[in-house]
């Protein structure tokens, strides 16, 4: 149930304006905001007042028509990243998209289909002495057109609470089909830093392993340490740095928790996952060219949790690949991450 358009407590406040939502903590000075009408994308999170994700354009209407849903935080389903054909399999079988439809990226078949969707729809907004937050709700089995492409009824539920100066994003799936669901989301936020330059940025990726990509940037199905992928593995300058790489193996704490860092002058951005994100991807693009008008090629980083690596229900199916997860019938999966900013 919605709690009214606004609730507030001294601390925390969320409010709604039309199709966003606006988390707030007044002890930190943070605020993150929501359109439920383009993917249910956290597009702006601030730090004192301070940006903290990259998006392509500034207006949120420019971002919702041009900005095919890149900038933000992107949520990526059925399916994350690449396939290496117009077609996935799951349960020993093929299930080819109908690329007639239109609803599929091609030829290259990236990052699902509900990235610019307007169908989930709020379920509760809650704000009380601990936190601030929102859950939305998309019913993907209502889409005709999606299950025609991806055809396991389902329900996802993401809340968006804003703690401690902290935004924790919970996805939790529920496969209402008789078969096993094959699970492979992810998302796939969009980090900027605004202390020192793009060259001076430092990433720190809690890994153990690479995966070697082929020139499609899909996992061949080789892997290696990740000391033989950078000379420092455990913070890589971005200088002279290009990164669209996939790892696993993630390393853990106590708790099971992963984390992602970028960090500068002294801005830093931690982005922890937990145990069901099985895998992480980091995408950090050269910075365009002097005079360069693509939108898309900027001064951001991705620190990207992975419910598995790319491509990860086919190379399954062949052999490369043991740990894709399957959610069974009736059943649920859900995990969390969180993104932490400071020195903003």
């Amino acid at each position: 149930m919605t709690r009214g358009a606004a609730a507030t407590d001294r601390r925390y406040r969320v409010e709604r304006s039309g199709d966003i939502v606006r988390l707030e903590e007044t002890s930190s000075n943070t605020t993150v905001s929501i359109c439920t009408t383009f993917g249910n994308n956290a597009f702006d999170i601030r730090a004192n007042g301070v940006d903290v994700l990259w998006r392509p354009y500034d207006s949120l209407d420019d971002f919702k028509a041009r900005g095919q849903g890149r900038g933000g935080t992107p949520f990526l389903a059925p399916w994350a990243n690449r396939l290496d054909e117009p077609a996935f399999y799951a349960n020993g079988r093929r299930f080819p998209f109908d690329m007639d439809i239109g609803n599929v990226r091609g030829p290259v078949p990236i990052h699902g289909l509900l990235m610019r969707t307007d169908r989930w729809q709020i379920v509760d907004m809650t704000a009380d002495s601990e936190q601030s937050s929102v859950t939305s709700r998309l019913e993907f089995f209502r889409a005709p057109l999606w299950m025609k492409q991806f055809p396991f009824a389902h329900v996802i539920d993401m809340t968006h609470r804003l703690s401690d100066g902290a935004l924790e994003v919970t996805t939790r799936i529920q496969n209402l089909s008789a078969d096993p669901m094959p699970l492979a989301v992810g998302f796939h936020p969009y980090f900027r830093l605004s202390d020192c330059p793009r060259d001076e940025w430092t990433v720190a990726i809690g890994a153990r392993t690479r995966w070697i990509l082929s020139d499609a940037k899909l996992p061949t199905g080789d892997m290696e340490p990740i000391e033989r992928a950078f000379e420092h593995p455990c913070a890589v300058r971005l200088k002279d740095q290009e990164l669209d790489h996939v790892f696993s193996d993630l390393v853990r704490d106590d708790n099971g928790n992963a984390t992602m860092s970028l960090w500068g002058s002294h801005q830093r951005v931690d982005v922890e996952i937990g145990r069901n994100f099985r895998a992480a991807v980091v995408y950090a693009p050269r910075r365009p060219a002097p005079g360069s008008d693509d939108p898309f090629r900027g001064d951001f980083v991705c620190l990207e949790p992975m419910a598995g690596i790319t491509n990860s229900m086919n190379l399954a199916h062949r052999g490369g690949y043991d740990d894709l997860q399957y959610i069974p019938p009736g059943g649920t999966w859900q995990e969390a991450f969180r993104i932490r900013a400071s020195g903003f």
